[in-house]
């Protein structure tokens, strides 16, 4: 599975402003209600009930909020840069500013892991995420995130 299976180019937002974490998830659920066709306010509820669970902050300036629901066809990511570092409870309590959010289909298990578990891999690569703050555009965040080998090596900023 590759990260341009699960996003697209209209799924990118290079300079998202948020003041919190509450508005950020509100911001993300608006921005996903026009790539699934779920209505806004299932995909804040469902995040937010996720991060009850626990935080999808998972460090190092990154967060990974996700979800199921049950009349989606298949997975679809969202991926911002905020403009300013937020507060997010993240696991290592540093502020986050680049979040990946994943919908997945309600009997999606193993694939929906599998994607977690890509977007995971890309974002914990250092050298990747040193390029996607640098990038300027959503475009070339586009370009870095869905880059075949996966190490964002060799994509410019």
């Amino acid at each position: 599975m590759q990260i341009a299976d699960l996003l697209s180019p209209e799924g990118v937002v290079a300079a998202l402003k948020v003041q919190g974490k509450k508005q950020l998830l509100q911001e993300l659920a608006s921005r996903a209600t026009n790539l699934v066709r779920i209505p806004e306010r299932r995909i804040y509820e469902t995040l937010t009930e996720r991060e009850r669970l626990g935080t999808t902050g998972v460090g190092q300036g990154i967060a990974i909020p996700h979800g199921r629901f049950a009349d989606l066809e298949k997975i679809a990511g969202l991926f911002a840069r905020l403009e300013t570092p937020i507060e997010y409870d993240a696991v290592d309590n540093q502020p986050v500013d680049l979040v990946f959010m994943l919908l997945a289909p309600e009997g999606a298990g193993a694939d929906h892991l599998k994607a977690l578990a890509r977007v995971s891999r890309l974002l914990r690569n250092q050298t990747a995420c040193e390029k996607l703050r640098a990038a300027k555009s959503a475009e070339a965040l586009y370009a870095i995130l869905t880059e075949p080998s996966g190490n964002a090596n060799s994509v410019a900023a």
